[in-house]
């Protein structure tokens, strides 16, 4: 064995892999701590199942990173194969090579990455380096194989991806982020042309891209899914990555994604970040990060954890499909049985629909200068709201909602996870008659009082908890109310009369409030 061995497989500080900057908020380096976090509930996992035996000290067990970047999940599981096989290959460089070529495999998601890979596990960028701790690979890629593949468009998108051809359809030598692990239509053939065999991996574990540029490039499309989908199809026994929460209750195709996931009784552990800076310092990304453990020989209740700033709720078991969405709030399902189980209508048979009367948010055609006879058109420009006119004949969907007074709140609602939380913006009353654009989403009655008495509800904490109960990002469509019931439009709504309506005990109040900010005059 060669000095330089050893020197590559003890600890160093800094870790190079905390010191390298985030490709983009889509393709995120997973820090060396957080990849053993994930590690090691794979670790207890195995051990459970398998009568307290060490997974590290098994030298049948293959892994695969089908998205690696910086190649951290790679090493570390190297580092760990290394210390626990030292018994049954006693030669280090025997069993250094061992596992670089017979159970840790990884992809690629660009050229470079590939090669940051191959340094941080081969301590090379080509695996047959003279300074490759691998001694027995024939090519320089290894284990960690990249090639740079096409999309394949069906009109003006990828049809595996949804990529939009104007944006990745490249020149030779650009990166087109066709992603080798789901660009395909059958991924076992994949694995084999590219490995060589039929390969049957025990673990499946990584990060993936997170979204990717649609046609035209004015909305990202989720593909993480995508990534979770195709691992699954290899029946590994265990599959563990890491993607942003916002699949618990919106996102957009998502919706067959999520109720897979809420009824898979595989996913055995969940643990969700409120904030994706908790995990991933410096990056922004609204909704939060988790992982999770998909066993496939065992299947039951999920035991879900939560992290909400320095605190950290659970671990609790849970069936995840007990609603549409998954209450990320543990604490907060009890408080939602009790209102749930007076039977009251959703405060949704009153809310427009997105895009009610059929202008998106950039909609120009109306007068910016409203006249007398003009119905007042709401509209936003660069956080502001501003109100100009449009002549009653030029509203042509939904006109039987023009003469409704209308409570309005911004559909779009940011706080990056922040406790206690607004959850909504400040919210207000156009009279009768009056229209908006995709800006808001409104509630709609039949006069001035009633308006006032449902805006006094919007601004509860009582509200405004059980909007939270639903929003993950900060879009709030019209779904997120589904669970909040409707009152009566009579008289000043708070909290006090809505906790002692619902019979909230002082333990859900003291949650609700620790979760809410009460909303001020100066909010409005």
């Amino acid at each position: 064995m060669t000095a330089q061995v050893p020197f590559t497989l003890r600890g160093r500080n800094p870790d190079v892999l905390t010191c390298i900057a985030n490709l983009s908020n889509d393709e995120v380096f997973t820090p060396p701590e957080f990849a053993n976090r994930m590690l090691d509930t794979l670790a207890k996992a195995w051990a459970a199942n398998h009568k307290g035996a060490n997974i590290w000290a098994d030298k049948t067990v293959k892994f695969l990173d089908p998205c690696t970047k910086s190649g951290v999940f790679l090493r570390e599981i190297t580092k760990r194969l290394t210390a626990g096989l030292e018994h049954d290959i006693p030669n280090l460089e025997q069993r250094v090579d061992h596992i670089l070529t017979r159970q840790v495999f990884g992809i690629g998601i660009t050229q470079i990455t590939s090669l940051l890979a191959r340094r941080s596990v081969y301590c090379s960028k080509h695996a047959t380096g003279k300074h490759s701790i691998a001694r027995t690979f024939k090519t320089d890629d290894g284990n960690i194989w990249f090639k740079r593949l096409k999309h394949t468009w069906d009109g003006d998108k990828c049809q595996y991806c949804g990529a939009g051809k104007s944006v990745f359809d490249r020149a030779a030598g650009l990166e087109t982020h066709a992603y080798a692990f789901i660009h395909t239509d059958n991924i076992k053939t994949r694995l084999a042309g590219i490995f060589g065999g039929n390969m049957q991996f025990d673990v499946i574990i990584g990060n993936p891209p997170y979204q990717i540029a649609s046609e035209g490039g004015t909305r990202d499309i989720p593909i993480y899914n995508k990534f979770v989908e195709q691992a699954k199809n290899l029946e590994p026994r265990y599959l563990s990555m890491v993607i942003p929460s916002r699949w618990m209750a919106s996102g957009l195709g998502l919706s067959d994604f999520r109720k897979v996931m809420l009824e898979d009784r595989h996913i055995r552990k969940l643990v969700d970040y409120e904030r994706m800076d908790t995990v991933f310092p410096g990056v922004d990304f609204e909704g939060g990060i988790c992982y999770f453990l998909w066993d496939r020989d065992n299947a039951g209740k999920c035991e879900v954890t939560t992290v909400t700033g320095e605190e950290t709720i659970g671990p609790m078991q849970r069936d995840l499909n007990e609603y549409d969405i998954l209450v990320r709030d543990s604490r907060g399902l009890n408080i939602l049985k009790k209102v749930l189980a007076v039977g009251e209508p959703s405060i949704i048979d009153i809310l427009s629909a997105d895009k009610e009367f059929g202008w998106t948010s950039n909609f120009d055609e109306f007068r910016e200068d409203k006249r007398p006879s003009d119905v007042a058109l709401y509209y936003g420009r660069a956080g502001k709201r501003l109100v100009g006119g449009i002549a009653r004949k030029d509203v042509t969907k939904s006109p039987h909602l023009i003469d409704k007074w209308k409570v309005m709140v911004s559909a779009a609602y940011g706080e990056r996870g922040a406790r206690p939380a607004m959850v909504l913006g400040p919210s207000f009353i156009a009279g009768s008659p009056s229209v908006c654009t995709q800006t808001y989403l409104f509630f709609y009655v039949d006069s001035k009082k009633q308006a006032q008495s449902l805006q006094s509800y919007l601004n509860t904490r009582f509200f405004r908890f059980l909007i939270s109960l639903r929003k993950i990002t900060q879009h709030a469509t019209r779904a997120t109310y589904t669970w909040i019931p409707q009152q009566t439009w009579d008289r000043v709504w708070t909290d006090e009369a809505l906790y002692k309506k619902y019979g909230l005990n002082s333990a859900d109040i003291a949650h609700i409030e620790a979760c809410i900010r009460p909303r001020t005059t100066a909010d409005e």
